[in-house]
């Protein structure tokens, strides 16, 4: 959604696709949907978002992870960097905050990866029934600040692991 690198995706779906062991594709680009800028905020609505592409989820798809280029929010919360459902299918990653820019720093795509993929394998981990790990170095660790997800590695604790593993062995490759 938005104007992502196609480099920078087919990078993802190669690194979620070699950690998870499991299929990754990249589908079409689709429009941020109406009525999900929230004008007071200067931010995007991230459940709306979430919603349309729960809508156009493939059949298929084991899960989606959406990629937006915009601020998200949620009613309670300042700012997310992504919003997942729970045990459900379809997540949402924001790279905005995510990038050095967006903290009054020189742009890095090095950086902005490897935050990215992080948040996207936190997001992913939501949806095959993770929930918030209290281990900081693990993925599943909540972040409140860019700080936070540079703090955290980019694995699944022993734990996390252990339980993503049980859910995702159907699909292995």
């Amino acid at each position: 959604m938005g104007l992502i690198p196609d480099a920078m995706l087919r990078k993802l779906q190669e690194h979620l696709q070699d950690y998870l062991s499991l299929p990754v594709r990249i589908t079409g680009n689709m429009p941020v949907p109406e009525g999900s800028y929230e004008r007071s905020r200067n931010q995007y609505n991230s459940t709306r978002i979430l919603r349309k592409i729960l809508r156009e989820t493939p059949a298929d798809a084991i899960k989606i992870v959406g990629i937006v280029d915009k601020d998200l929010c949620i009613p309670i919360l300042t700012f997310v960097f992504g919003e997942a459902q729970l045990g459900g299918k379809a997540s949402l990653v924001s790279i905005a905050r995510l990038r050095q820019e967006f903290h009054g720093l020189s742009p890095d795509d090095g950086i902005l990866f490897e935050r990215l993929c992080k948040e996207a394998l936190h997001e992913l981990g939501h949806n095959f029934g993770l929930i918030h790990c209290h281990d900081r170095e693990c993925v599943m660790y909540l972040s409140n600040t860019v700080m936070d997800v540079d703090r955290k590695q980019s694995i699944f604790c022993e734990s996390c692991d252990a339980t993503l593993y049980g859910k995702t062995e159907p699909w292995r490759v």
